[in-house]
């Protein structure tokens, strides 16, 4: 896929790209920022530090994989957001948390959306942490419902993953 121009509020550029193998610690760094922010009443940080070497071999396996697509916001030049799409469903969304609000994370939203179309897919679904109410807000917005499917978290203290699905 080529690289795909957008404008950021503001009038800014955006390019979104596949990701790369060279991206590795800027995905990782991008997930970092975003769940730190987002997730420290869940994670407290000087309690669950971020599980870098876990993450980082996540993220080494997914750029890996044939059924994985990866792609990468680019703002002026710098990545700002990432977005997953693994068979059905839209896999990971993470945004820098001084972009957030700025139109990257509708941007990658809306791409996934188009790619899961592309791979034939008339329905997605997507896993949300429970207490990620910002998150949350944002899928049911855009006509995500909550399915009655939920998992546990594998990273301590293992909250609960809820389950979103939508008709695209």
């Amino acid at each position: 896929m080529d690289e795909v121009p957008g404008t950021l509020e503001g009038g800014r550029g955006l390019a979104i790209r596949p990701a790369r193998p060279d991206d590795l610690e800027s995905l990782l760094t991008i997930q970092r920022a975003a769940s730190t922010t987002a997730f420290a009443h869940i994670f407290p940080p000087e309690r669950y530090p971020f599980p870098d070497d876990a993450v980082r071999e996540e993220w080494r396996e997914a750029l890996g994989a044939d059924e994985i697509e990866i792609h990468v916001a680019d703002a002026d030049g710098e990545p700002v957001g990432v977005v997953t799409v693994d068979r059905d469903l839209l896999g990971q969304l993470y945004v820098l948390p001084g972009r957030q609000g700025s139109g990257v994370g509708s941007t990658l939203h809306d791409l996934a959306l188009e790619r899961l179309r592309a791979r034939g897919h008339s329905r997605a679904r997507l896993w949300c942490l429970t207490e990620n109410w910002d998150a949350r807000r944002f899928y049911e917005r855009r006509g995500w419902t909550l399915t009655d499917v939920t998992r546990a978290v594998p990273f301590p203290p293992n909250p609960i993953d809820v389950q979103y699905a939508r008709e695209l």
